[in-house]
């Protein structure tokens, strides 16, 4: 698929796991002693999992407020008839640390997508992934997959096949979104692990490349602006292809990472789960997931 091709259809748009989540038994867990090192499933996940923002929020803090979230869900636009329109769509992301969620409880709370802890480097795969994805494709959200990335264990193409192989390609269903690559703070050593500014840049590259080659979609890439400037910088020209997903746990998103002028996702607070905002109204979210 050509490049200008891939272009045009990804760019329409643009934590601490919490034991208060409400969770619901109806779907096990699959995975076999041999996938988890003769660890029950629940060792596996807190041994392993780390989920989307988790080391963000343990670095740089959670000062989120109620207020927080009224920035977040605020009214932008008016209208055709005059009537307020809320340009913003609320949603959540879950990982092997929420296991069996109550997809009727968030649905109910007003959440219109998801998105889904699919792997994590070349070696973990979340045994709750099929409960949380299918059952929030289910209940009607718009969901996708993420993968949070080690780039000291193996190439960006390596992980990029990894999750695709694992849960995280994309259909243009309509309610799939392109598959998110999760790039924070290392929770095994070295902040940018142990990458030159370009090096991670060049791994971020052969992640996004061969994800698109994969699955005709560039992939959204969620961090922090802290993390981003530190290890990633400028130079990069990820602006131009890949929607961002900003984490920032304060009154206002704030300023973004380096290379980008517009945030498509808000991750606004880890409490009592993690919880974003897509910044745009429904119908612009569904184009996102159409490509």
């Amino acid at each position: 698929m050509s490049t200008r091709r891939i272009r045009r259809r990804a760019f329409s748009a643009v934590t601490a796991a919490s034991a208060c989540v409400l969770l619901l038994g109806t779907l096990a867990p699959t995975a076999s002693a041999g996938e988890t090192g003769g660890l029950s499933i629940d060792e596996y996940v807190r041994m392993y999992d780390h989920p989307l923002g988790s080391q963000i929020a343990k670095v740089e803090g959670d000062q989120s407020t109620p207020a927080t979230r009224q920035e977040a869900l605020r009214v932008r636009d008016i209208g055709p008839d005059g009537r307020r329109v809320l340009a913003s769509v609320p949603g959540i992301d879950v990982s092997g640390w929420q296991k069996n969620v109550d997809w009727q409880y968030w649905w109910n709370q007003g959440k219109r997508f998801a998105y889904v802890k699919a792997t994590e480097g070349t070696g973990y795969k979340s045994p709750y992934f099929a409960q949380q994805y299918n059952g929030s494709y289910n209940i009607g959200m718009i969901r996708g997959a993420y993968h949070f990335a080690l780039p000291d264990r193996s190439s960006g193409a390596a992980q990029a096949n990894y999750f695709v192989d694992n849960g995280g390609g994309w259909s243009g269903d309509g309610k799939t979104l392109p598959g998110a690559l999760d790039m924070e703070y290392n929770p095994y050593g070295s902040t940018c692990y142990g990458k030159s500014k370009a090096g991670m840049a060049a791994w971020i590259r052969d992640f996004h490349d061969t994800y698109a080659n994969r699955t005709g979609r560039w992939p959204v890439i969620y961090t922090s602006k802290s993390w981003w400037d530190q290890c990633v910088a400028t130079g990069h020209g990820f602006g131009q292809t890949v929607p961002l997903w900003v984490a920032r746990y304060s009154s206002t998103v704030g300023a973004l990472p380096n290379g980008w002028g517009f945030y498509t996702f808000w991750q606004y607070t880890s409490s009592p789960i993690d919880q974003n905002t897509f910044n745009g109204s429904y119908d612009r979210l569904k184009v996102l997931a159409t490509g």
